[in-house]
């Protein structure tokens, strides 16, 4: 295990977004349709935020009630915006920095996904499970 590997070594690198101006009801669907958990948030390309599923279920009745209190997501989701919802500021790391100072973040933080910026765009997201999977197989 290399202790100055870089980040953008284990990031995923093709990341999906959501701008701001998207509906819950996309974000909803995108995390029906995948595996990821976290979404980081664009507002004319520039990072502003992340939601995470976590997020979405804070604000959710179907986890609570089951199934049939869909209609009640639905309602609740057209009610809010992603705005609301997302944690604004999230915290970042460079591409250049490296796995370990992504481990340490992640230990003095309460959160499990760092977008990854280059130049001020979004190059990528880093998870916990990124993490743990890197140390675990080096």
């Amino acid at each position: 295990m290399k202790k100055r590997e870089h980040i953008s070594t284990i990031m995923t690198k093709d990341v999906s977004t959501i701008d701001i101006n998207s509906t819950l009801h996309e974000v909803n669907e995108i995390f029906a349709k995948n595996k990821f958990r976290h979404l980081p948030v664009l507002s004319n390309n520039q990072l502003v935020g992340i939601i995470s599923q976590t997020d979405m279920l804070r604000i959710s009745f179907g986890n609570t009630f089951g199934e049939e209190q869909g209609d009640a997501d639905q309602a609740i989701f057209d009610m809010l915006s992603i705005n609301q919802v997302m944690k604004h500021d999230p915290v970042i790391i460079g591409h250049d920095q490296t796995i370990r100072e992504a481990a340490q973040v992640f230990t003095e933080h309460e959160f499990h996904a760092l977008p990854v910026l280059a130049e001020g765009k979004t190059v990528g997201i880093v998870t916990t499970t990124d993490i743990i999977r890197y140390f675990l197989n080096g």
